[in-house]
């Protein structure tokens, strides 16, 4: 049973104020430890909505659909290590490299998902979000203000790095939002160029090099190689169309 300094403790956390101005009378009562459970348990819930929401994941494949012998080259020890989260509590930045089509987003989102679960706040979007959000700020005031609203998730998770080139502004904006988190909040990357060639995301950037040495300072970089799964979908979704009408033919 729990004693009631500790129901009084749990009543102070949840800021039940009404229940602590009349304790002496209600300390006693059988019902309360059933009410405050309640109470927790709808709190923990929409705790947990709310994040799912922030993080705006989107419909995305549960990791179970994840073909781990499709790829030619995956790690999936560190796969699988990277979902016990040690590099959250060691602020511990992640690069999930690879060409287009190999999961890099499933593996990416699913990360996400259950790094929410486990109560972490987190924002998940693409780099040309991130950047041209950031972009449309007509003020340095409300850069300042957006800049800070990427920065306040535990974890930022951008995908798609690499896909498109930008300009010198673009570089300086990741560079701003890299070095705000730096070391004390990490960030998820997917990307389809290794670092060295980053020069040709962002051509004639000066803070190229300073920005990927802070990201690589405290990083695992989780390399993929293979041909594109969406591809090989796509393919077999026309084989069995071509089949189908190749029946349909015959029996006609």
């Amino acid at each position: 049973m729990k004693t009631p300094d500790t129901l009084e403790g749990r009543t102070r956390a949840l800021k039940l104020h009404g229940l602590l101005a009349h304790w002496p009378e209600v300390k006693e009562q059988p019902w309360l430890p059933e009410i405050l459970d309640w109470e927790e348990q709808a709190r923990t819930q929409r705790g947990l909505e709310r994040r799912l929401r922030q993080a705006r994941l989107g419909t995305f494949k549960p990791l179970v659909d994840f073909d781990w012998k499709w790829p030619k080259k995956i790690d999936r020890p560190q796969i699988e290590d990277l979902f016990r989260f040690q590099w959250l509590e060691d602020t511990t930045n992640v690069v999930l490299v690879g060409p287009n089509g190999v999961g890099k987003t499933l593996l990416a989102k699913n990360l996400v998902h259950e790094a929410v679960l486990k109560g972490v706040t987190a924002r998940f979007l693409t780099a040309s979000e991130l950047l041209n959000t950031l972009a449309e700020q007509d003020s340095a005031t409300a850069l300042r203000k957006k800049i800070a609203f990427f920065t306040r998730p535990q974890l930022l998770a951008i995908d798609e790095l690499g896909y498109l080139s930008y300009d010198t502004r673009y570089a300086d904006l990741l560079f701003e939002v890299v070095s705000r988190r730096y070391e004390h909040k990490p960030l998820l990357l997917t990307t389809n160029k290794p670092f060295a060639e980053w020069g040709e995301v962002f051509p004639n950037a000066t803070s190229v090099v300073t920005l990927v040495d802070r990201l690589v300072h405290r990083c695992e970089i989780a390399s993929i190689e293979g041909e594109s799964y969406r591809l090989k979908e796509s393919k077999q979704t026309a084989r069995r169309r071509a089949q189908k009408r190749a029946a349909r033919k015959r029996r006609s």
